[in-house]
């Protein structure tokens, strides 16, 4: 996963993070709007925190990963938003720490 170093990111970086359409990330702000919230200029520009794109890739979570419809998603991050939160950075953990083991395993290979 990337590592979120900046303070402000524009949507086409989101997008690009999460591995979405720009149009997607537009959609989720309107349905989930107590979640993803980004800040915007007087020009419209949207930009988000560190935080809001970890809130968009929650959403990611529940819709893409699990499979839930969007109004099953907002059900589940106003019901237990915190347990959600707590799956999703036990899932992230282990996929990166999966992915230094394959790196490892690849070098490992590679000597032999």
């Amino acid at each position: 996963m990337e590592n979120l170093d900046k303070k402000y990111y524009r949507i086409a970086e989101v997008a690009a993070i999460v591995g979405v359409p720009q149009s997607t990330l537009r959609f989720w702000e309107s349905r989930f709007r107590g979640v993803i919230k980004p800040r915007r200029n007087a020009g419209g520009t949207r930009f988000y925190t560190p935080a809001d794109v970890e809130a968009v890739r929650m959403v990611h979570y529940l819709v893409k990963e699990r499979g839930l419809k969007i109004d099953a998603a907002i059900a589940e991050l106003l019901r237990n938003r915190e347990g959600v939160s707590r799956r999703f950075d036990a899932i992230d953990r282990l996929r990166r720490i999966r992915e230094r083991l394959v790196l490892l395993q690849q070098a490992l290979d590679s000597r032999r």
